[in-house]
Order: C-alpha cells, then structure tokens, then sequence
C-alpha cells in the first residue's frame, strides 16, 4: 500500500496488492466516505424503448460513497464497498458500489479524521507493503501440500497425493521420484522465479524434493526447513518456531502467530498474560500490558459501547508503551485467538486477579 496524499479527515491510498484490501475492508466500514475513479450508466445517453434507457452509455467518473458495508473474501482479488452517492456527476442519493482491486487509488474519511487504530493499519500496511509473499511447500514421502503465505493469512494453493504410494511396483524409488518431479514442474507454474519458497516437513523426502525442483529449473531462494510433524500443521510450526526466518521472519502473519503462541504458552502456564476485555482494561490502566493481541475487527464492529471500549483500552497500551497487534484470524493461530473472546494480552507482570 502506498500513500498518495493526506486529507483534512482521512488519506488517498494507492492499492498495490490483495493483502491491502483486507486493511480497507477494516477502514471502509459504515460512517466512512469512500471516493476513487469508478463507472455509473447514464440513462440520458441511451435511446428508450418502452419507456427503458436501452444501450445507455457508461461513463468514467469521481463518485463519493456514504458507505454502508463492504463485502470481501479472504485471498481474492477485489473488495466491494456498497453505500449510497454523495458526490458524483449524476445520480447523487442512488445506490453505488466500488468494486476495489490492486492499481485502484482510493480516499477514505471520516467526519472528524480517521480513528487512531485505522491510521495504525494504515501505517503497518505501508511499512511491510514492499516484503515479498512466499511459498511454503510441506512434503511428506506420499503427499506434498503448496501454501502461500501472505501478510494475513496462509491460502491453500494445492494438495497432491501419490495414490498407492508405489508400494505395489517393484522400484516405489522410481515412481516417488516422478511423483517429485511432476509437483515440481507444478509449482513452478504457481510462484515466479522473485518468490521466496520454504520446503518443510519431517524426513528426508523434501530435501529429494528441492532437487527436483532444482532440475526443473527453479531460480527461487529456498529455505529448507525440518519439522517434526507433516501436514498443515508443519506449516504452522514453521511460522511459530522460527524455523525459517531468513524468509519468514519480517512478515507481518509470523509477527501475529508468534504473539498468539507465546500468549497460550503462558496460559498453559498460568504465566503473566490475561485476557477478556474487563481484565484487560484493568491491566492496560495499570500499564501492565506488553502487547495487546486482538482480532482487528473487535475495535470496528458490535456495539459503540463495545467499539469505543476497545479503542479506549488500545490506546492505554500505546501510551504505556505497549504494542497493539491488529490481527487477521484468516490462520490457525487467529481461530485460537478467537477462542479466547478475540483478544489476549501479554503483561509485563503477573496480574492477581
């Protein structure tokens, strides 16, 4: 994400990336105002028939949203803004929708500016805009799984099984190694030579599965990572241990599963952490928190009373010095968070509750 200027109430941002609409779909909530170049038919251009516009013209223009909500999907490539025209050449009180994707420049404000924990976001997202995504590629003898790893979340990409596992052919070698050989090619469809790859998974077989991607002419860095166990949660352990870091280690998504791992390592050891918003506002009014780990969505939506809480207590943190983690729970680690009331706390001291 990119700032292309700063507003009296709000900021024109330039979309560089599927990662940036997930941070505008958090920002363009209802009581914002969302403008960006958009297409609006215009009924006087047509000729009519039974009283209908027919072939009426579609004309590039300004529009100016009152938006009301907005509608993504995690790891697509557009966001859709509904709400009713403000500003516009034509139709101004009609219903509209911004459809929002990579390239679009968009301005978003709000009556009185945009709310510490929107510019926040914003901030974060301008700051790891540059990091490269990356592959994460889990490789078991029989079963290769290809993940893509982006600032918010981990996006299955695609699953191959050898069925039989070539226990009935007299060389199960041979038939692995084409096996190898074939998911390779593969993946070298799905992530240009620019993207960085991380091989994981327990034995030996993903260290035969980097030369096979080698010999299929591969020019990607790649990390080759051990893991004790196989599967999704190989990817997992990847992310939260460490175990790649040459790769992994600034991107936004490790960042918040790291947090929320330590959080239930302490929990688990009744350790100096809390969580539940009135044991964490008591401990954000003593400047006891750390980091305040929350589902991004908790500070936007719900009640006022619940909304207004929740930044309140952000800003206790930050002002104490604490970090704010907004988090995606498009992972596994969020999903957990989740079960947790959406918000955890790590404490720079034990709280006696």
């Amino acid at each position: 994400m990119r700032r292309v200027k700063r507003l009296d109430e709000g900021v024109r941002l330039r979309v560089e990336d599927e990662d940036d609409l997930w941070v505008l779909s958090k920002i363009c909530r209802r009581g914002s105002s969302v403008g960006m170049l958009s297409h609006r038919r215009d009924s006087t251009t047509g000729t009519k028939e039974d009283g209908r516009a027919k072939s009426a013209e579609r004309k590039p223009m300004w529009i100016l949203l009152d938006a009301h909500e907005t509608a993504f999907q995690s790891f697509t490539d557009n966001l859709r803004v509904h709400g009713v025209i403000k500003e516009a050449k034509i139709d101004v009180g009609s219903h509209h929708t911004h459809i929002v994707s990579p390239g679009d420049e968009v301005e978003i404000s709000r009556e009185g500016g945009l709310e510490r924990s929107d510019l926040d976001l914003i901030a974060e997202a301008i700051s790891s805009g540059t990091k490269a995504k990356a592959g994460l590629i889990v490789v078991e003898s029989d079963e290769i799984l290809v993940f893509e790893v982006t600032s918010r979340g981990i996006r299955d990409v695609s699953q191959f099984s050898m069925r039989g596992g070539g226990k009935r052919v007299n060389d199960p070698s041979s038939v692995r190694s084409a096996f190898f050989d074939e998911v390779a090619k593969e993946v070298g469809l799905v992530f240009n030579d620019e993207m960085p790859l991380v091989i994981c998974g327990p034995g030996m077989a993903r260290e035969k599965f980097e030369k096979s991607l080698r010999d299929s002419g591969s020019k990607n860095t790649i990390t080759n990572a051990p893991t004790s166990i196989g599967g999704r949660s190989a990817a997992n352990e990847v992310l939260s241990e460490g175990a790649a870091d040459t790769v992994l280690g600034e991107h936004v998504l490790v960042k918040e599963i790291r947090a929320i791992e330590e959080a239930l390592r302490r929990v688990s050891v009744d350790g100096a952490v809390t969580y539940g918003i009135s044991l964490i506002s008591d401990a954000a009014s003593q400047g006891a928190v750390e980091s305040l780990i929350i589902d991004a969505s908790m500070i936007r939506e719900g009640d006022d009373d619940s909304k207004g809480r929740w930044e309140r207590i952000c800003q206790e943190v930050k002002s104490s010095r604490g970090e704010v983690i907004q988090c995606s729970v498009d992972h596994d680690s969020g999903q957990q968070l989740l079960g947790l009331g959406g918000a955890i706390a790590l404490l720079r001291w034990k709280l006696d509750h």
